[in-house]
């Protein structure tokens, strides 16, 4: 498995189609701050609108445009050109997700003459596995997949999430509600080969001597890794390496590989019916004590309340 695909699994974001909106003229939708572990996300399909920010910031997007925001962010969906709401929002059903639309064409689900064709649905993530790769994301995410030549994949697949929301054809909901995921995918890989120069797990995996370092952290987090051994994966010395690293990661080896590690042990409390010395193990640890501390000091709880929080909460 490649390393984002990893890293992927190992935040287990859960998918899901919230409804579909067709919007024209003048219209301001807010969406409040979701609760932690619940990531919304928007794709424009067809048209514009602007995402307004809690602290003011607008956002302009385009068809192609995917924006999630990690962390729940409260946040305003509006026109581009942000004028009064010229009709009432109302809620129906297209056979397929619930329909906000502000028109009155008695709930016809066409999007002719809509303004804005936009989709938007929520990632549903567990803490501590996630925190790897979700918080390390800015908030919010956009990642504009529209109108690149080199891109026709994403073209593809947003053009297939729309013909199947359009269509409304027996499976067309999971249809769409998988290509979200793949969509979420694309988007993470062209966001950090667009964005190598800034800091983060993704900016690593887009230079190709670092991602061979944090593939082997992957692959054998047991293991009792110097830097010096990570630089040789990346044909660094170990100076160049740990200094490359740095500027790369926004952190060092060492802190970075101990979040891998956190990241897997979560992972395991929560597919597994392992011990946690036998997880501690797994992930570097050589005693359940020392494990235990340190997963109480990365995640905030010790492993066995992380274990029980779907049932009893943090």
């Amino acid at each position: 498995m490649d390393t984002l695909s990893r890293l992927i699994d190992l935040a287990r974001p859960q998918g899901s189609l919230d409804l579909r909106c067709l919007l024209t003229g003048g219209f301001d939708i807010d969406h409040a701050q979701m609760e932690a572990g619940v990531a919304p996300f928007h794709l424009v399909l067809d048209g514009a609108c602007v995402v307004e920010t809690a602290d003011g910031t607008q956002i302009p997007l385009s068809a192609g445009d995917f924006m999630l925001f990690p962390r729940g962010a409260a946040h305003r969906v509006r026109d581009v050109q942000q004028m009064p709401a010229t009709a009432p929002l109302m809620l129906t059903h297209d056979g397929m997700l619930p329909l906000r639309r502000n028109d009155d064409d008695g709930g016809n689900s066409s999007h002719s003459g809509a303004g804005l064709d936009l989709l938007c649905g929520r990632f549903v993530y567990a803490p501590g596995s996630s925190a790897l790769l979700l918080n390390a994301l800015p908030d919010p995410f956009h990642v504009s997949l529209g109108g690149v030549q080199q891109l026709g994949a994403l073209q593809t697949l947003i053009a297939l999430m729309r013909s199947e929301s359009e269509q409304r054809q027996p499976g067309a909901l999971a249809i769409v509600t998988a290509l979200s995921h793949a969509l979420f995918a694309m988007a993470l890989r062209v966001h950090g080969e667009r964005n190598a120069s800034t800091s983060g797990v993704l900016a690593l995996l887009a230079d190709a001597r670092l991602a061979a370092s944090v593939q082997g952290m992957l692959a054998a987090p047991e293991r009792a890794w110097t830097i010096a051994e990570l630089g040789e994966l990346a044909a660094m010395s170990r100076a160049t390496y740990a200094r490359h690293f740095n500027e790369r990661a926004g952190m060092t080896v060492m802190d970075f590989l101990t979040q891998i590690r956190m990241t897997i042990a979560c992972d395991l409390l929560q597919r597994t019916q392992r011990s946690a010395a036998e997880i501690g193990e797994a992930v570097g640890y050589q005693s359940e004590a020392a494990f235990g501390k340190a997963f109480a000091q990365s995640v905030g709880v010790t492993p066995g309340r992380y274990r029980r929080q779907p049932l009893e909460g943090i």
